[in-house]
């Protein structure tokens, strides 16, 4: 039923962290996505853009008024092992306006068996980021390939302080899986903590993201699914939604 769709495109549109994260954005492109976060009365839980664009997206959402969270990366995309470098970016980012922190676990170091230098850096990127700030951490699970990779990066990054794991930076090969989310999931509710959850990457139609939320909805219950606890890195997925929304 249409009325269904609707009311499904409009719930996956406020779970969506919109996205532009390309190597030519410029300043029309950034207000180009701030012009697009609304559709009827419900909002995109926040836009995310590289750390020099937060500035103007802030500015964008001053002159009108609009109250929505600014998201950037950190460590991205290729998960340095340079804490110093990571820390230095999210402090600019946070001083430029940035209410949340999309940072690189070091991936490629945790397959090397370093899991200490993961751990320092998220949380030191924690403590830079505070109360106020909401840190996630980006696993990279299509490059940890393994379910137990996946499991020790989600481990390591919700004991040192994220507020979501995400899946992946949607610069790889393998970016957002069915698998790799009950997996991480999974990892969430053994750790009885409050820690959220992010898919990104190839996620493309409602049909493709309510599998997501039907999955976290499976193992935590409806009233888990809010944007406190979820989101969909997405940005051509706005597409569907509006095509689904115009429908009506």
């Amino acid at each position: 039923m249409p009325s269904e769709n609707h009311a499904q495109a409009l719930q996956v549109l406020s779970y969506v962290d919109l996205t532009s994260l390309n190597n030519d954005d410029d300043k029309t492109a950034i207000e180009s996505l701030c012009s697009k976060v609304s559709l009827g009365h419900q909002s995109v839980a926040a836009i995310c853009v590289f750390p020099e664009w937060v500035a103007t997206a802030k500015t964008y959402f001053e002159e009108q008024s609009l109250n929505i969270p600014i998201a950037t990366v950190t460590n991205f995309p290729d998960g340095s092992t340079n804490i110093e470098r990571a820390v230095s970016e999210t402090e600019r980012a946070i001083a430029a306006g940035a209410h949340e922190i999309d940072v690189v676990l070091p991936y490629r170091a945790l397959l090397n068996g370093d899991e200490s230098t993961p751990a320092e850096l998220v949380r030191e990127c924690r403590d830079v980021c505070g109360n106020e700030v909401a840190l996630k951490v980006i696993v990279e699970s299509g490059k940890l390939k393994t379910q137990d990779a996946i499991v020790a990066a989600s481990e390591i990054a919700i004991a040192n302080g994220a507020d979501f794991i995400k899946t992946s930076t949607g610069k790889v090969e393998t970016n957002a899986t069915l698998s790799a989310a009950q997996t991480m999931l999974g990892v969430i509710k053994a750790s009885g903590t409050d820690c959220g959850f992010k898919a990104a990457g190839g996620i493309r139609t409602v049909k493709e993201a309510m599998q997501y939320i039907n999955l976290a909805e499976e193992i935590f219950g409806k009233d888990w699914v809010t944007p406190g606890h979820f989101r969909i890195g997405a940005s051509s997925l706005l597409k569907d939604i509006q095509a689904i929304v115009d429908n009506h």
